[in-house]
């Protein structure tokens, strides 16, 4: 495989720091507010147990940045996971990547973002699910007319909520260590949680189920081999790059649950997670800070959250628009609007697909689903990289994963083991997310055979 048609594309910019800078910026969303509470009920409200599964988390999202990092590093190519996972296995897996983006990853993502948008209001005013549902409708429609028109003002947007979207987690961790007066129970009993009278099966049953919850929230990382080649020196600068931002990205998330228990009581929690009220950490601001405070908060956190679903709004239909120009999409989706040069069709059509997720899922059940369809996907890529070391042997590796082949299984394997405890757990989002694996095959096939046996290149996709 010849990659060195890629040289001298890409400008060598970008140094440790800023690899840094952008990792987190990919990372850190909506997930973090109200995810900690699916944590908590995961480990039967233990405070202590939740911390260990965010941990947990943490590490896993680490080791598999480590192993996407070889494959950013060997072949920085437009494309990434569709390309890995066409060099790896087969196209066909290539074409599912993409597929599942439109059917759930990519649509749901604008789904669940929305719908986290105006849960996050619970705090301030009494909601109701449908409530919810119509208000994050809207969001998604407004969204999709914005980029229909192709805004210019939304580059400006976009990069103003990147740095406003730290503003709500800076509050809530400062409000809670400063003002917070209680002494949360830390402690690793297993009184109370669906572990408790099992052995080590059941803790890690447990833990896993909870740390399958905490996986949205670090969301986002397997896209660090966008900027792979651009890095001054990435056989150093990359794994640093990605072992400091996300070790920085799970101290930021422990620390915002620490400050959350300083602030409420347990019982508190339970009574906020049994009404519907996720966002334990606007109600720490609401308690320290008053109301200007949880403004302040509402607002910054609506940007931030808003600008996360104008990325997905905004990129995705691209990618459905290359796949069409190639003949693996229904033609509707290549079509450019000749007045503001954008997908329009695409743009409408996921968009739509967005308000069918709102509207038959509640926002656990689309985390759900989204974690475990993403999994598969990072799972074969992760798995993928020493299909890769066998079958192209010769391509140069500026970074090859620290602990080798070990790290890879051990991460393969504990993918695994999350995967399974979520289908036991949770089968509804594990059979979404094998069925739309399946029928990406199907489709795959459909659409090989109508342009004569030609395979899916995956071209021009980002």
């Amino acid at each position: 495989m010849d990659t060195k048609k890629h040289e001298g594309s890409f400008k060598k910019a970008i140094g440790p720091f800023s690899g840094i800078s952008i990792v987190a910026g990919m990372v850190i969303g909506s997930g973090v507010y109200y995810l900690g509470s699916y944590v908590l009920e995961r480990t039967g409200l233990s405070m202590g147990w939740s911390l260990v599964a965010w941990i947990v988390g943490g590490f896993i999202t680490i080791v598999g940045g480590l192993c996407f990092a070889e494959l950013g590093a060997s072949m920085p190519v437009a494309g990434g996971q569709t390309v890995y996972l066409s060099k790896a296995y087969s196209p066909a897996f290539g074409f599912i990547n993409g597929f599942s983006c439109f059917l759930l990853t990519g649509s749901g993502g604008v789904a669940a973002l929305a719908m986290a948008a105006v849960t996050a209001y619970r705090t301030v005013f009494e909601i109701s699910d449908i409530m919810v549902k119509v208000l994050a409708i809207a969001i998604i429609l407004v969204l999709m007319v914005i980029n229909l028109l192709g805004v210019r003002e939304m580059t400006f947007y976009q990069n103003f909520s990147m740095v406003i979207r730290m503003v709500p987690i800076l509050m809530i961790i400062i409000a809670g260590f400063v003002m917070g007066k209680e002494s949360p129970d830390l402690s690793l009993s297993l009184a109370g949680t669906s572990a408790e009278g099992g052995g080590v099966t059941a803790v890690i049953s447990m833990i896993g189920f909870a740390t399958f919850a905490s996986l949205w929230a670090y969301d986002g990382w397997y896209n660090l081999n966008t900027v792979a080649e651009e890095m001054k020196n990435p056989k150093k600068d990359l794994p640093f790059a990605i072992i400091t931002s996300l070790i920085g990205v799970t101290l930021i998330y422990v620390l915002f649950y620490l400050a959350v228990y300083k602030v409420l009581p347990s019982e508190d929690i339970a009574e906020m997670i049994n009404s519907g009220n996720l966002y334990l950490g606007n109600e720490v601001v609401s308690r320290t800070l008053g109301g200007t405070g949880i403004w302040i908060l509402l607002i910054c956190m609506t940007i931030g959250i808003v600008g996360s679903a104008n990325v997905n709004t905004l990129c995705d239909p691209r990618t459905y628009y290359a796949m069409a120009k190639e003949g693996y999409f229904p033609k509707l989706f290549g079509h450019l609007s000749e007045k503001h040069g954008v997908p329009s069709y695409g743009i409408i059509v996921s968009a739509g697909m967005a308000v069918l997720l709102v509207i038959f899922n509640s926002l656990q059940e689309l985390t759900d689903m989204l974690i475990f369809t993403t999994s598969i996907l990072n799972l074969m890529t992760i798995y993928g990289v020493l299909i890769m070391r066998k079958k192209y042997p010769d391509i140069e590796r500026p970074y090859k994963v620290w602990g080798g082949k070990f790290t890879i299984y051990l991460t393969s394997l504990m993918y695994v083991v999350l995967m399974v405890n979520e289908f036991i757990d949770a089968p509804k989002a594990a059979i979404t997310g094998v069925g739309i694996t399946v029928a990406g095959l199907i489709v795959y096939l459909y659409f090989k055979k109508k342009n004569g046996g030609e395979e899916y290149k995956g071209e021009g996709i980002e």
